[in-house]
């Protein structure tokens, strides 16, 4: 079995490989995990079918959205589903070297923050956190990374004065040892000003108070917002016995991985939200109906958001037919985009 996930050190591969181990020791299935450095370098090999699931971020759902570089006429909006995710007492946070002083959102006008290219999951997610402050990229200083490696070993190195991840990320903890230390502002959850303008840009974000992570504990939690991640996710095609297994897998094994990465905990089925923004596969379905955490309102929600897949698949099937070239298809298809969710009842979130 093949997965992407994100680079190597990170949450999302640690845990990868802590799930292979499993699938290894009882199951004599070798899980073989490619790193990749954005978001279209982990989602190529599932497009391509060099993977058959891939432990992804919030870029799951631009990409079943057919937005940013998945409007390029190579992607489009993809099938995707989930299979299971990680829920824990993390946040996705924009953090800052401590170094500077930057108390809230709003002091990072002037300062120096990261674009990493080919990742609309972690650039909108930290315009999200600047909009909290009432600031876009027009009032930072744009500095562009080829990964989220780089960008982290950026602020190290001070070449930045901030980046997005995961609390509990490995490059994270670096950035606490190191001579910069690491602070996260906080997106207080009364503050409905900030939450309303962070909605707009990103839908899937939920308030969380995290208490684990570089810097937060539960004497110091982070009060701020999270998603689930990693979030791992396989095409509709993808055989519904084999997701009903891996689910299986992932839930029966819990307690032998759990600890293997500070993030871990968050498979556990407890935690699972099964009403998010992505439908779940239907041999993961199957498999939660079998032990009763699924009921009839849950596939009401999950068959809405097939239903939204649908909408988006025949509008892109109409719009690369009738537009032949290149030049202006991305920009064309974000309007037969909005027009095609709008006329069914669904919300294009970005206009």
């Amino acid at each position: 079995m093949a997965w992407s996930a994100y680079n190597l050190g990170t949450t999302g591969y640690n845990q990868a490989v802590a799930i292979g181990k499993v699938l290894k020791d009882h199951y004599d299935t070798n899980l073989r995990v490619l790193p990749g450095k954005n978001d279209v370098s982990r989602l190529l090999p599932l497009q391509r079918g060099r993977v058959q699931f891939s432990a992804n971020g919030a870029a799951t759902y631009f990409a079943q959205e057919g937005v940013f570089q998945f409007a390029e006429k190579q992607w489009g909006p993809m099938p995707l589903r989930i299979v299971m995710a990680s829920n824990g007492e993390t946040n996705q946070a924009l953090g800052v070297a401590a170094d500077m002083g930057i108390a809230t959102y709003s002091d990072l006008r002037g300062k120096r923050v990261p674009f990493v290219r080919g990742a609309p999951a972690l650039n909108v997610t930290t315009e999200a956190y600047l909009a909290c402050g009432g600031l876009t990229w027009d009032d930072v200083e744009r500095v562009d990374f080829p990964g989220y490696s780089a960008m982290w070993t950026g602020i190290v190195n001070d070449q930045v004065d901030a980046a997005y991840g995961t609390t509990v990320s490995g490059p994270t903890r670096k950035l606490e040892a190191s001579p910069r230390g690491i602070f996260w502002p906080p997106a207080p959850h009364d503050d409905a000003e900030c939450w309303a303008r962070m909605a707009k840009i990103v839908p899937f974000f939920q308030p969380h108070m995290a208490t684990r992570g570089a810097a937060i504990s539960i004497a110091n939690p982070h009060e701020g917002a999270t998603y689930p991640y990693p979030i791992l996710i396989t095409l509709a095609k993808t055989d519904p016995d084999l997701v009903y297994d891996l689910a299986k897998v992932i839930d029966i094994h819990y307690d032998e991985y759990k600890s293997a990465d500070p993030g871990s905990i968050g498979w556990a089925m407890d935690r699972q939200v099964f009403r998010w923004v992505v439908p779940f596969h239907g041999g993961a379905v199957r498999y939660f109906k079998s032990i009763g955490v699924w009921d009839d309102a849950t596939q009401a929600h999950n068959d809405r958001l097939i239903g939204r897949q649908d909408v988006l698949a025949k509008a892109w099937r109409v719009h690369k037919a009738s537009y032949p070239g290149k030049e202006g298809f991305a920009d064309a298809w974000g309007k037969a985009r909005v027009q095609a969710l709008d006329a069914n009842g669904f919300d294009p979130v970005w206009r």
